[in-house]
């Protein structure tokens, strides 16, 4: 075939590729992968570790590679064409993996391995990579009867297309918004550097004025500056209105759809609920254990919260007369009264967070921590002239991988922030095969007379997706289905959320945060300020953190079936931490993206369970020295190179020498 995604290629070949070449390469890699499946089914050979176990994995490596192409420029470079495209692969990229798991030769081939397992000679990370073959099956319906697998068929072919009609329905609605202010009175309050965005994006669309938007980078400064009030309260609505307006794009009806598909898949496989399904694989293991989880944090946090938030009510009554705090309200006067009690604001510390320096930043300390080197390179094709690319070595000269980064929000690309990868890690006829991986973020653009200055709030997620990265990048396990960020869901953000806390320490701020102008290190006083504001209002946010794990498991932890009304349901799953009131014209549920999108359903907590798992851990480097190489030697050791090898509370416990204790998270987050 003359197309460049079935050819053989090192890195993805972008350049040469058009969305024409997608649909093709799929079904020509699906055919391909079948046909490797149908060489482990038809082999007369007794069924090994070597022959079914270990082939099944080497599998569909080309199906693997494209299929990751694709679905990242589906979130970071999409258009209608790619979109119309995921809406047709996605039922049969479903159908496939079902043909897979419900194929009952090769069950019986996984089965009579997995059975003599006790009598095999295998490895640590070789009864894992058994077990969890196994599961594979089991857990998506092999033991089924012939009806019963049909009928998961059709809930998982429509259960993908549901997820994506979810995220299109977003980023429709989210580009849709667009506030055009024209008087400059309206901009009170917003820092030059705003302005001069809202400026150049009005510019961009031919239109006169400031324009804003829902994207982060625009809509987080006018929500934190702007002193209109009604601005405000206009904009916030129209962001907590996504996917629930009772338009075209509406997302209620495909939450309750989603929720209750989920519920009848797990009941089909004998699980009480799709949350027990999930947690089965999870650190926390059942729903009971995460509830207990989340309310004795939430016992903890909400005095410290509903204290915080009267503090915050009686200082904006006091400042501007308001007596009721709303949520358009909450980010402001939260600013303001930062402001006041620290001296402190996002606009002194910008100046000092250029993205440049701030990369040049992680970069140093991956290298003090881990000995790793980054070099630019513009020999590797990319999707956008805005994506950077590196080549990153060991201190010996070894290439460990190759690192792609995408940081500014443009059309066609979703919100937020993640870390993908296009090509695993894994051991392969005695060659270590690096990794490619890729980290894509929303982060402010530089302006006509400012290069990109970074909120610190946007340091610590550029550390979070590297974090993450890293995990990618040092992999090194024989088998790709256990490389790298291949664990468990509540312990994949460890890597990525201990990294953060080398933001708030002076020995690696000292790294990078200079200012863009003079070049001048960030005052001492201001890495103070940071440290001293790093507990501020941590009850409210970790409130927050706690109520969005709670709505997830209120959708995923019983029956959703009976419900009717999206908007009800949130209420009495938000009642125990709502500290503002409620806005009718607004729903979570219909934009909660990570849960009916992006694969953390029933795994929302996990975001919390690693805080403690992170803060626990970075006790440990703070008591040794935040770059002590032993520590950091013992952390990629038993952490960052294991992928899924082993349980990951042994890996924990390997690098700590202890499980984790919830009072270091608590005492950083000043709760206890």
């Amino acid at each position: 075939m003359n197309n460049p995604l079935v050819q053989k290629f090192d890195s993805a070949p972008f350049s040469k590729i058009t969305t024409a070449h997608f649909l093709p390469a799929i079904q020509h890699a699906i055919t391909l992968a079948k046909e490797e499946v149908a060489a482990i089914v038809s082999n007369t050979t007794a069924p090994s570790f070597e022959n079914t176990i270990e082939a099944l994995d080497y599998s569909g490596e080309l199906l693997d590679r494209v299929t990751s192409i694709f679905f990242n420029l589906n979130s970071a470079e999409t258009n209608e064409e790619i979109q119309k495209i995921a809406q047709e692969a996605s039922p049969i990229l479903s159908e496939f993996s079902n043909d897979i798991v419900l194929n009952p030769e090769l069950f019986k081939r996984v089965k009579q391995v997995y059975e003599q397992k006790q009598e095999l000679d295998l490895s640590i990370e070789q009864h894992t990579l058994l077990d969890k073959r196994y599961k594979s099956f089991s857990r998506n319906g092999a033991n089924l009867s012939d009806t019963d697998k049909g009928t998961l068929r059709k809930i998982d072919k429509e259960l993908s297309q549901l997820g994506l009609q979810f995220g299109e329905n977003i980023l429709a609605e989210t580009n849709a918004f667009e506030l055009l202010l024209t008087d400059p009175a309206d901009l009170a309050g917003l820092p030059e550097g705003a302005k001069e965005a809202a400026k150049a994006l009005a510019q961009s669309k031919d239109k006169k004025g400031w324009l804003i938007t829902l994207d982060y980078p625009s809509y987080i400064p006018f929500m934190t500056y702007a002193d209109n009030r009604s601005l405000r309260k206009q904009l916030a609505i129209a962001f907590g209105a996504k996917g629930f307006q009772n338009n075209a794009l509406d997302n209620q009806k495909i939450v309750i759809k989603i929720t209750t598909l989920r519920y009848q898949r797990s009941k089909l496989l004998g699980y009480a609920s799709h949350a027990d399904y999930v947690l089965e694989e999870r650190m926390a293991g059942t729903p009971q254990q995460v509830f207990s989880f989340l309310n004795e944090i939430l016992e903890k946090a909400k005095p410290a919260a509903t204290e915080e938030f009267k503090r915050l009510s009686a200082f904006a009554k006091e400042l501007d007369g308001i007596d009721q705090l709303q949520k358009w309200d909450g980010t402001y006067y939260s600013e303001k009264l930062k402001q006041k009690l620290f001296q402190l604001d996002d606009e002194q510390l910008k100046p000092y967070f250029q993205l440049e320096n701030v990369i040049d930043g992680v970069f140093t300390i991956a290298t003090k921590l881990y000995g790793l080197h980054f070099t630019a390179t513009d020999k590797v094709d990319t999707y956008n002239e805005e994506v950077k690319t590196y080549n990153v070595t060991d201190k010996d000269g070894n290439f460990i991988a190759l690192f792609y980064a995408d940081f500014h929000p443009r059309p066609g690309k979703r919100n937020g922030a993640w870390m993908t990868s296009y090509k695993s890690q894994m051991i392969k006829n005695g060659k270590n095969i690096r990794p490619h991986v890729s980290i894509v973020c929303n982060f402010t653009k530089p302006t006509p007379s400012k290069p990109s200055l970074l909120t610190f709030n946007e340091v610590t997620t550029l550390f979070h997706e590297f974090g993450h990265a890293l995990h990618g990048m040092l992999a090194n396990t024989t088998y790709s289905g256990l490389s790298g960020t291949s664990v468990y869901w509540d312990f994949v953000e460890l890597p990525s959320q201990i990294l953060e806390n080398w933001c708030y320490e002076e020995e690696a701020l000292q790294l990078f945060a200079k200012h863009y102008e003079t070049g001048a290190t960030l005052p001492m006083e201001l890495i103070q300020k940071i440290k001293d504001s790093a507990t501020f209002q941590q009850g409210m946010a970790t409130l927050r953190q706690l109520s969005f794990g709670l709505l997830d498991m209120s959708w995923h932890a019983s029956d959703p079936s009976k419900t009717t009304d999206v908007k009800t349901h949130e209420k009495n799953a938000f009642s125990g931490t709502s500290l503002y009131p409620d806005v009718a014209e607004n729903c979570m549920s219909t934009s909660f993206s990570h849960i009916f999108q992006g694969g953390y359903s029933s795994g929302y907590y996990s975001y919390k369970w690693a805080e403690v798992l992170d803060a626990d851990a970075f006790a440990y480097f703070k008591a040794q020295g935040i770059f002590n190489t032993e520590v950091a030697t013992k952390f990629k050791k038993h952490v960052l190179s294991k992928g899924g090898t082993e349980h990951p509370m042994v890996l924990y416990k390997r690098f700590r020498g202890q499980e984790p204790k919830p009072d270091a998270l608590l005492k950083r987050a000043g709760l206890i």
